[in-house]
């Protein structure tokens, strides 16, 4: 979960939760007095305690004496975004749950519609948001057997690869009249 944080008349700085190290989860879980299950449960609800903790904490890693007191930002200037791992662990969770795999009557450009009604506001990466949902709800492609190859060339016109007679590999002569011919085919091949 991504904590974005825009100060007023600054720009948005992206803290993400996921870095924090276990020292630092207990920080911010005494601090806030929440257990960690709880702030998470708080971040995907915009929470304020739990994204003004995750937020302090980050910002201390630079900021080592920033006392928590200290750093209280207004109510609309922090907000949550999904990263990428998590809108696309959402999408398999909508499409498995409302999808046209579980109710034939959503077709997959109905499910799109709905999902990007909301999904690209509460992802971080709006458009990876949406490349996922474009490829969850594409029509599924032809099997590779089913769909001729173009390019390839009709199997009777398929070249046998053994040297043929015009081969520069000299090939062992078979009769005493041969050797001259040999001979005189190594000499032009070589002169």
């Amino acid at each position: 979960m991504i904590v974005v944080y825009t100060p007023k008349d600054g720009e948005p700085e992206r803290y993400d939760a996921t870095t924090l190290v276990v020292s630092e989860a207990s920080i911010v879980q005494r601090t806030i007095d929440m257990k960690w299950g709880e702030i998470q449960k708080g971040l995907e609800r915009d929470d304020l305690d739990a994204m003004r903790g995750i937020v302090w904490v980050l910002k201390k890693r630079s900021q080592p004496s920033l006392r928590y007191g200290d750093f209280d930002p207004g109510v609309t200037e922090m907000v949550t975004r999904m990263d990428r791992q998590e809108v696309a662990a959402w999408l398999d969770r909508m499409w498995t749950s409302f999808g046209p795999d579980s109710d034939p009557d959503v077709t997959p450009e109905k499910f799109a519609e709905i999902i990007l009604a909301d999904l690209p506001d509460v992802a971080d990466d709006p458009e990876h948001a949406r490349a996922l949902v474009a490829e969850k709800t594409a029509a599924p492609k032809e099997d590779a057997e089913d769909t001729p190859v173009e390019d390839s060339p009709p199997a009777e016109t398929v070249q046998d690869p053994s040297p043929s007679p015009t081969s520069s590999t000299p090939e062992t002569p078979t009769s005493p009249s041969s050797d001259t011919s040999s001979t005189t085919h190594q000499e032009s091949l070589t002169g």
